[in-house]
């Protein structure tokens, strides 16, 4: 089991994960220093403080510290495919975090790719 986690609290986030829709988190700050490109994590859903669910272990494919003006749509859409513009993002971030996010806020933009469980030898 790998001893790093990427934690969700939003039961939206949850099912974005199961089906595979949610392939980055883009985090308030810098966490470059937590997480780094090939490192193993296990992505956990569930509130906080509370029993988390395992959904699935990933391996994180790329970490970029930028502010939030400088995300592209695209990198917004894989961190959550209902929202495509930094306006919409800051609201949701804002709501995350609870508190006041805007466009200079500085983000982590972590990209993870879920690891298929193997089938075993037959």
């Amino acid at each position: 089991m790998p001893a790093f986690a990427l934690n969700f609290y939003s039961p939206i986030v949850e099912a974005q994960l199961k089906s595979h829709r949610k392939t980055a988190t883009i985090r308030l700050g810098d966490k470059s220093r937590k997480y780094q490109k090939g490192m193993i994590v296990s992505v956990l859903a569930g509130a906080r403080f509370s029993p988390r669910q395992h959904i699935f272990d990933a391996v994180i494919d790329k970490v970029e510290v930028k502010t939030i003006a400088e995300l592209s749509p695209n990198e917004i859409e894989h961190d959550n495919p209902e929202i495509r513009h930094t306006d919409e993002l800051c609201k949701w971030l804002g709501q995350l975090y609870n508190r006041d996010v805007t466009e200079t806020d500085t983000v982590t933009v972590i990209r993870f790719s879920a690891i298929k469980p193997s089938l075993g030898l037959l």
